[in-house]
């Protein structure tokens, strides 16, 4: 419905006494230039170097096999049709600035960070210098294009985490050279098996790991989470997941995308956790985008769960050292069946792990020592505060993230809104505010909630780590008079 030529999403955000912040638009890079800041930086050769990658989002592989061939190799169906093109308007706003700049009002936003669509996939090459060099150029490629539109978006930096050190490289050069104040890192590193590489250099490409970065990492990236600190920028993660786990169909693209984000945000989230890394910098936020907050809701009670059963001190009802044999003897040979043949289960005969345990050593057993869990409540004091779950406008299961009678702990998990501006999952860029306010429209949520998910949420994301994020912005005002009460909520970065 519109009024008097305005969208409905124009007409909801008049309505509102808070602004409305998008965490997650999207721009559709625009290749000509991406290129050219490629070669600048790269050398001539940068980009053809890039198309030929096997693992270049912009590469044409799938399309150039035959379907047995694509069997034989299990290429995985690519990402298609993903941006808008009989809405040809939203698909020049996807990839124009400007253009998008001037059209925000008619969205129903205040200000949206803007995320890339090839940059998901460039922190993530396997080549070591041309990801250092992918990154670079897009960066300043954003930099420079959207630079003049900062009081209403602000792009992200891209951050490869392939080693600490060059992560620590790109966050100095992204915000101190190019001034830009929010980041996207990967959530993973995919990393070739040693054991592998050693048989065979070309194996490393099929045998890997993947290193979620918090927990039993190839390196300690603590020093990537202190130079985020000093520079004031708040670790968001938004990595794909298409191809790994489940998600490996050669034909069906929507097979491999359902729940992709989500699965790689709960690696990193859990990696985060185990790895103590919230308990070490309890002054910064971490972000993950685009996977909605039901699984967010989920971990949290599998670790209370978790630690209700199989903390180190309840683990030791587990310990196989604490069976009584004489009583399992006499069970056994009182109700074993026929099959059985009369046999024992004795110490000295064959007793799988999984099913009878083996001795461990006390170090190995508790597994909460890293995160210093040490009774129920410590969860949520390093989890809740510390999370941020991005959830798309026609999300129904953001819901979850505000039942304090479902989420352990009573909780309100801290949900932001991310239109995903620029994608297929908002088929009209008109309806951005007012797909997310049909949540309250069918009773999902209240209006409190909303304002929780687009306003205050976002603010808490950012300023908890830079208090002048929102500086030199429309909603500069408006995120300093956020009710003290909300901010408490949240430890200041330098505690």
């Amino acid at each position: 419905m519109e009024t008097a030529g305005k969208s409905r999403s124009a007409v909801i955000r008049e309505k509102l006494n808070h602004p409305i912040i998008d965490s997650d638009g999207h721009t559709a890079e625009f290749e000509p230039a991406l290129f050219d800041y490629l070669r600048d930086i790269g050398g001539s050769r940068a980009v053809d170097r890039l198309l030929a990658l096997p693992d270049s989002p912009l590469s044409f592989r799938w399309y150039k096999l035959s379907p047995q061939e694509r069997r034989d190799q299990r290429q995985i169906r690519p990402h298609f049709w993903v941006h808008p093109a009989a809405n040809t308007l939203d698909r020049a706003t996807s990839s124009l600035p400007k253009l998008l700049y001037h059209r925000l009002d008619e969205m129903g936003l205040d200000f949206t960070i803007i995320y890339p669509s090839i940059g998901l996939f460039l922190a993530h090459l396997g080549d070591d210098e041309l990801r250092v060099v992918a990154c670079r150029a897009l960066n300043k490629l954003h930099a420079d294009a959207f630079g003049e539109y900062a009081d209403r978006m602000t792009p992200v930096a891209v951050v490869p985490m392939h080693s600490p050190a060059e992560a620590i490289t790109e966050l100095e050069y992204a915000v101190r050279t190019l001034g830009l104040k929010a980041v996207l890192m990967p959530g993973y590193v995919r990393r070739p098996l040693a054991s592998a590489v050693r048989k065979s250099p070309e194996a490393g490409r099929y045998a890997f790991w993947l290193d979620t970065i918090g927990l039993d990492s190839e390196y300690d990236y603590d020093p990537v989470w202190t130079k985020c600190l000093e520079l004031k920028v708040a670790p968001n993660f938004h990595s794909p997941s298409v191809g790994l786990f489940t998600r490996t169909s050669i034909s069906n693209f929507t097979f491999n995308h359902i729940g992709h984000f989500a699965a790689a945000g709960e690696a990193i989230c859990k990696a985060l956790f185990f790895g103590g890394v919230t308990r070490r910098f309890p002054g910064l936020t971490f972000s993950f985008l685009e996977g909605g907050a039901a699984w967010g809701c989920t971990l949290l009670a599998d670790l209370v769960g978790h630690w209700e059963k199989h903390n180190a001190e309840m683990a030791q009802l587990y310990n196989p050292a604490a069976l009584d044999q004489a009583l399992i003897e006499r069970l056994f040979r009182e109700y074993s069946p026929a099959a059985y043949g009369g046999r024992m289960p004795y110490p000295n005969e064959f007793r799988s792990n999984i099913l009878w345990g083996r001795a461990e050593k006390p170090e190995d057993i508790d597994e909460w020592a890293l995160c210093g869990v040490k009774r129920r409540e410590d969860i949520k004091d390093l989890f809740v505060p510390n999370f941020f779950f991005g959830c798309e406008g026609d999300d129904p299961m953001t819901a979850l993230a505000f039942d304090t009678r479902k989420n352990a702990f009573g909780a309100r998990l801290n949900v932001v809104y991310s239109s995903d501006l620029g994608h297929y999952d908002l088929p009209n860029m008109r309806d951005a505010a007012s797909e997310a306010w049909e949540l309250v429209e069918h009773g999902l949520i209240s209006e409190r909630d909303f304002c929780d998910f687009v306003f205050t949420n976002p603010v808490l994301a950012k300023t908890k780590v830079n208090p002048a994020f929102f500086a030199g912005t429309v909603v500069e005002d408006a995120a300093a008079s956020l009710p003290t009460e909300r901010k408490a909520q949240i430890p200041t970065a330098a505690s």
